[in-house]
């Protein structure tokens, strides 16, 4: 080990991460009720039990005591809009109407960097208030929404990726665009893999898109192929049916994504209600990967997301809070929303699930494993510190626990911010409870 003491920290606590999904591995997670983590150059140094690693640390080095909390790696929301931050609990009674009347009006003062800025700072400090490290962001058509985005991400050197929306249709004059997408390029050129940022191309969905403009957005994945492409597919009934009428000669919604290049690795596609066997095939054959927002799909009556049916073909599955249709930053809240659909569902997500689809599942659907999502040795040094007695509720409720599945079960469904004592990027301290 180093003998530097200047750069290595530790961290006593329990620690939780997991090395294969819980749905498809006996013992896939890794548990140490008195662990230590440790940490150099913003990068997992190693991870284990205390009385194996105390030894091993140089001379001096200072172990943080968070006695009583549990570590786990930093928490990974794979989709949510920063612009609609300001308007997160706005009522309407479907989706394309709370589009119209809300988000379209919100998104347009996107085009002045200052306000765009502000608005990133906030939404930044919210994430890491709950936990949540790095996150797959829609932006504005603005150019300045994505470089107020990065911009105050790289302050906090954060690992997030982001992108410029893409609409040439079916929405407002104010936020329409074309099918030239030479501003994302400029963007990509910019910001993709400088420092943590990673370049996500983002058409909003397909309605919003033209033929033309889904085509040049494949081109542009092909000819950039580590960056990555967010979309929205199959979320109410009625988007669907809109989509049949734009694109007839198209099988199906999620074709249309496919029939224009944009079905790969690293392709994220938010909600995925509505798909049939088909789709879910498609999906686990092309290595895309869905984010499963249930926050969003039950405030707006979007519909149930079928877990198991991604599961009984091996798709990627990960969590997103989808703010601002979502209801909470809170990941834990939004595993307490997916457990319940997925009981009205008829299926069951364990809390040692919930928590690897908040974690690794999310950096494998992103394909990120090695870099974050857990804590082998060598990936960056994103992590949460979470208080099991963060509220009183919470700590009457754990203390009568007698497993950790009991625990991280309440954790998820009766936790939230407060219950996140402090986030750790790259190893430096970026939020803690209280300060």
């Amino acid at each position: 080990m180093s003998n530097d003491t200047r750069t290595v920290q530790a961290y006593r606590a329990s620690l939780l991460h997991f090395h294969a999904d819980p749905a498809f591995a006996e013992n896939a997670h890794a548990w140490h009720q008195d662990g230590l983590l440790v940490v150099e150059n913003g990068r997992v140094l190693a991870a284990g039990d205390y009385d194996k690693l105390i030894s091993t640390l140089p001379q001096g080095t200072d172990v943080v005591d968070y006695r009583g909390k549990i570590i786990t790696p930093g928490f990974i929301d794979t989709h949510l809009h920063f612009p609609q931050t300001d308007m997160i609990g706005s009522p309407a009674p479907d989706l394309l109407p709370w589009l119209e009347n809300y988000t379209f009006p919100t998104e347009r003062q996107f085009s002045d960097p200052v306000h765009a800025r502000t608005v990133a700072e906030f939404f930044l400090d919210e994430l890491l208030r709950n936990g949540t490290t790095t996150a797959l962001v829609y932006c504005t058509v603005h150019k300045e929404s994505v470089d107020a985005f990065f911009e105050a991400s790289a302050a906090r050197n954060l690992r997030m990726a982001g992108g410029k929306v893409l609409m040439d249709r079916n929405c407002p004059d104010f936020l329409q665009d074309t099918a030239d997408l030479r501003d994302s390029e400029d963007l990509i050129k910019r910001w993709h893999d400088n420092g943590r940022a990673m370049y996500a191309i983002t058409p909003r969905f397909a309605p919003t898109s033209t033929p033309a403009q889904l085509g040049a957005a494949g081109e542009l994945a092909r000819a950039f192929p580590t960056t990555y492409i967010q979309t929205h597919v199959s979320e109410s009934r009625d988007e669907c049916a809109w989509v049949k009428s734009l694109y007839p000669d198209n099988r199906s919604y999620l074709q249309v994504y496919e029939h224009h290049g944009l079905m790969r690795p690293r392709a994220m596609f938010g909600h995925c209600i509505w798909l049939d066997d088909v789709d879910f095939a498609l999906m686990a054959d092309t290595g895309a990967a869905i984010s499963h927002c249930p926050t969003s799909n039950l405030f707006l009556g979007s519909g149930l997301f079928d877990v198991a049916k991604a599961d009984s073909v091996r798709a990627h599955v990960s969590l997103g809070t989808d703010v601002g249709a979502g209801t909470s930053f809170s990941m834990l809240q939004t595993m307490n929303e997916a457990y319940k659909v997925a009981r009205l569902k008829g299926s069951y997500l364990p809390a040692l699930r919930m928590f690897y689809l908040a974690t690794l599942g999310a950096a494998r659907s992103m394909q990120l494993e090695g870099t974050i999502g857990n804590f082998a040795a060598g990936t960056e040094a994103d992590f949460v510190v979470l208080d099991p007695k963060a509220t009183p509720l919470l700590a009457r409720r754990t203390a009568n626990g007698d497993s950790l599945e009991e625990t991280l079960f309440a954790l998820a469904l009766l936790g939230d911010d407060r219950a996140i004592r402090a986030t750790y990027a790259a190893g430096k301290r970026v939020h803690e409870r209280g300060r």
